[in-house]
């Protein structure tokens, strides 16, 4: 799965928790997410902040786009998660282990690092096999 196609597959599942997605779709959403992040951080330290009259990238400058960004970004982050630990296996309550700071982190880290099953689980069929269960045409 590529870059682009992973943040179409997350985007237009925004908020659907069912199913299983693939690593390289998750690894994807993630570099997405820390790039959205890094490069809206950048815009609101250098524009938006002296803008509104703050120094650059100072602490008590107002951060709209990140923000926005993150906002907008939360629900599929939070299906997209769901789905990988569908993928392998898990329940999607699993997301709320990163409620623990840093042990917990490391913890879903190992999780969404896992290869998925590669049979149908309880949550269906492998990412990968999915578009494979259409019925062909016959002439």
């Amino acid at each position: 799965m590529s870059f682009t196609g992973a943040i179409q597959s997350a985007l237009s599942q925004y908020a659907t928790f069912r199913g299983r997605a693939q690593r390289a779709e998750f690894w994807w959403f993630v570099l997405f997410m820390l790039l959205g992040n890094l490069v809206f951080g950048l815009l609101d330290g250098l524009v938006v902040g002296p803008i509104l009259g703050f120094s650059p990238f100072s602490f008590e400058g107002a951060q709209p786009l990140g923000s926005l960004f993150s906002l907008a970004v939360f629900i599929p982050s939070l299906a997209v998660g769901a789905r990988r630990m569908h993928d392998t296996g898990r329940s999607g309550w699993w997301l709320l282990i990163n409620l623990v700071p840093v042990v917990g982190w490391v913890i879903y880290l190992y999780f969404a690092s896992q290869p998925g099953e590669r049979a149908i689980n309880a949550y269906g069929p492998p990412p990968r096999a999915a578009g494979a269960l259409r019925p062909s045409r016959r002439p």
